[in-house]
């Protein structure tokens, strides 16, 4: 746990705060975005290191031992680290996006986002418990981390896992600016997977509508900020500048 804790708070930029894994389901990476102005898929970008950014993700996701769910839309996207990581208590998992009936809506609802991506996680976590996979069935969140940020996984955790028992009523815990939500750099209780179920059906695919009553924002530091919400090459060289050395 020791090396866990070190990566927490070793750059100084997280809330101190105890490390309790317990909650902590499963991390999904969100990667299958169509990421048209930066040119090419940002799960595939290298970072200064060489490393590959969906390698980054998982590499500091496994440190919280627990699935990692790779939601890529389809696209296949591989990461060096599979082979090492899925006999651990961090095994790679690839999801599949949530499969919408064809038949009640129209090709613009059919086709990928970050709802469908997160509804097939919170199922396969679910799954994962009732199959008696997982190590702790009572854990109660799904980690959400999307492929346009640098913030590490561990970091994430522990900036938002503060917040669950002051914010009891609520159900998604996530990131926000002074004028943004960060939606997809967020905590989401496995329990509204039947209301997001139910919510996808109807045809409804807004993240912020389904959010609005169930959300904490909180909010983060100037540094984290540098980190995000990259989607050009200019952006996503910027954010690589502002990784802590």
């Amino acid at each position: 746990m020791s090396d866990i804790q070190s990566s927490l708070t070793g750059n100084g930029l997280v809330t101190d705060c105890s490390n309790n894994l317990d909650g902590l389901a499963g991390v999904v990476i969100l990667a299958g975005g169509a990421s048209r102005r930066m040119g090419t898929a940002k799960a595939m970008l290298t970072l200064p290191s060489g490393e590959q950014l969906l390698d980054y993700h998982v590499r500091h996701a496994s440190k919280l031992q627990v699935p990692i769910l790779i939601a890529d839309n389809g696209r296949g996207f591989q990461t060096g680290l599979d082979v090492h990581l899925e006999k651990t208590n961090s095994p790679i998992i690839h999801i599949a996006d949530y499969d919408i009936d064809s038949n009640e809506h129209d090709e613009q609802i059919k086709t990928g986002g970050a709802l469908v991506a997160i509804e097939s996680a919170l199922q396969t976590l679910s799954d994962l418990n009732d199959s008696g996979i997982s190590k702790n069935v009572q854990a109660s969140w799904l980690l959400v981390i999307s492929c346009d940020s640098l913030i590490p996984a561990t970091d994430l955790w522990q900036k938002l896992q503060c917040e669950i028992s002051l914010a009891a009523d609520k159900k998604v815990i996530c990131l926000k600016d002074d004028s943004h939500l960060y939606p997809l750099l967020g905590l989401y209780q496995l329990s509204i997977e039947r209301d997001l179920k139910n919510y996808i059906d109807s045809g409804q695919r807004s993240v912020m509508q389904f959010i609005q009553p169930l959300v904490q924002a909180v909010p983060f530091s100037k540094e984290w900020q540098n980190l995000t919400n990259f989607n050009t090459p200019e952006e996503f060289k910027q954010a690589c500048a502002a990784l802590p050395k």
